[in-house]
């Protein structure tokens, strides 16, 4: 018999679930987060559609059944916190609350329900947090960061981990939608009169422009789903900037029920995508920016981020994921740390270039290589590049995602490409899909060797010496020795140009 332990075995144990509420114009989220950490995986996410920010343009007043739905969902989340014992709740209000002259007795009550203070965040303060959730994010990340809400529109500068001033617009879809009377046109002259000479945009040409909030993410999973996209992952999502731009165009100008894929949108979202096309449509055109990148980060991720150490903000997002994924599902944490090491060996003898990116992705992919170990054989390949592919990750892009995913499916299945979807293909370049092979069969190379243990690799090297691929199993390790094993070295030397041989002393 197994004894049964009541922790979860597949969570990792450091301190209590940390959770925000962020009390935004068009719905209210709780997020609760395994931990506190560079890389924070939500254990529990729930969104409700209030609408505080309806009728506050014009009113000046948060609408009292919005506020009592509100309310109501405070008490459920709150409730919810206590029984997932969550040890750190941080609450937020934006700009419905923030506008309205009822939104100080609207932010008592919530922090009486919350039983913690509510922190109403400024334009500034939102735009500096959105910013700090795409620094969280985005590998290196260089841009203008737009978080557009459901009442305001933040913009800030970014230069990797540097953030400039932020700046704030009553440009949120539920704000445009009733100062303009749910008129387009009146809309689209709000549009433009208020973001005329932003000076944010006016450095935004030539850069990515960083897309965050439920709208823009709205319009991206149409997007995707009309062009076909292989990989549904919100996040790292690039849209050049002129096919974004004519897709804005397209929603502007077509009834939003007769759009190809608008199922995939919510009901309750579909009225606000023409005002985000809107509002995006003419960022492109005064900002004229390369590309669009959509973020799943921003405000709640930046608040987290905000509360790490220096260290832990310094520390590699997906590294961190990767590493904590390989302590939770491999069959030997140590023997991904050890594989990273051993192909460092093996690549610099080769003399292939590899790029500071390639490295920091294959070392990634290394720590992934056995988390699928407990499929069925024949489907371990399928299933780690399930897993990988979907995986929440941040810190990569679509194109890097796709050759974690495609390394460990040939390091399972061998470069058999009839297996694979040729869609995920796609998504990388011809090196990185020549790379993703040649460690795939470095792989099916050091497992043959290690059997998938710690304490091995460091003493069989596989190196490039005067011409050949030499494996070297010296001493003890020449029992190892088998057709197996040169089967595999061989297909390995082929894919780099070289003979194989294995040396046992």
């Amino acid at each position: 018999m197994i004894e049964v332990s009541r922790e979860a075995p597949g969570r990792l144990v450091a301190g209590a679930p940390v959770a925000v509420i962020d009390i935004g114009s068009n719905s209210v989220r709780l997020v609760v987060y395994e931990r506190l950490s560079r890389s924070p995986t939500p254990i529990f996410n729930e969104k409700a559609s209030c609408g505080l920010g309806r009728e506050v343009a014009t009113t000046r007043r948060l609408n009292a059944e919005a506020v009592e739905k509100a309310l109501s969902v405070l008490r459920r989340f709150r409730a919810l916190c206590d029984h997932m014992g969550v040890g750190r709740l941080q609450v937020l209000a934006t700009a419905a609350a923030r506008d309205a002259t009822n939104g100080p007795d609207f932010i008592a009550q919530c922090s009486a329900i919350c039983r913690t203070e509510v922190e109403l965040l400024s334009g500034k303060r939102e735009a500096q947090l959105s910013a700090l959730g795409v620094v969280s994010g985005v590998h290196r990340a260089n841009g203008v960061v737009g978080d557009l809400g459901g009442g305001s529109l933040e913009l800030a500068d970014l230069h990797g981990h540097r953030i400039g001033s932020g700046a704030t617009f009553q440009l949120g879809g539920l704000a445009l939608q009733d100062a303009s009377g749910r008129s387009l046109k009146k809309a689209e002259k709000i549009v433009k009169e208020a973001l005329a000479g932003s000076s944010h945009l006016e450095h935004l040409q030539g850069r990515a422009f960083y897309a965050v909030g439920g709208t823009w993410r709205a319009l991206t999973r149409l997007h995707m789903w009309q062009r076909g996209y292989p990989l549904h992952v919100m996040h790292g999502y690039v849209m050049p900037a002129k096919e974004a731009l004519e897709f804005c165009r397209l929603i502007r100008r077509v009834p939003t029920d007769t759009l190809s894929k608008i199922e995939m949108v919510s009901e309750v979202r579909r009225p606000l995508l023409a005002y985000g096309a809107l509002v995006l449509e003419h960022i492109i055109r005064l900002g004229k920016p390369e590309s669009i990148h959509v973020s799943a980060l921003g405000v709640r991720e930046g608040l987290l981020y905000e509360a790490l150490s220096d260290e832990e903000q310094r520390t590699d997002p997906l590294i961190a994921a990767a590493t904590e994924l390989n302590w939770l599902r491999s069959r030997s944490p140590r023997h991904g740390e050890e594989l990273a090491e051993w192909t460092d060996k093996f690549m610099a003898s080769t003399g292939i270039d590899e790029s500071v990116e390639e490295k920091r992705l294959r070392h990634a992919a290394c720590l992934l290589a056995d988390i699928g170990w407990r499929a069925h054989p024949d489907y371990r390949g399928e299933q780690s590049l399930n897993i990988i592919a979907h995986a929440a990750f941040i810190g990569v892009d679509h194109p890097g995602r796709a050759f974690l995913a495609l390394s460990i499916f040939y390091r399972h299945v061998g470069l058999i490409d009839d297996e694979l979807s040729p869609r995920i293909r796609e998504l990388v370049t011809t090196r990185l899909l020549d790379r993703a092979r040649i460690l795939g069969a470095a792989m099916r190379v050091a497992y043959l060797v290690s059997a998938s243990m710690p304490d091995t690799l460091p003493s069989a090297p596989l190196t490039v010496d005067r011409g050949k691929l030499v494996l070297h199993l010296e001493g003890e390790l020449a029992m190892l020795a088998g057709e197996r094993i040169a089967s595999r070295l061989k297909t390995l030397a082929r894919l780099i140009g070289r003979d194989s041989v294995i040396s046992t002393g």
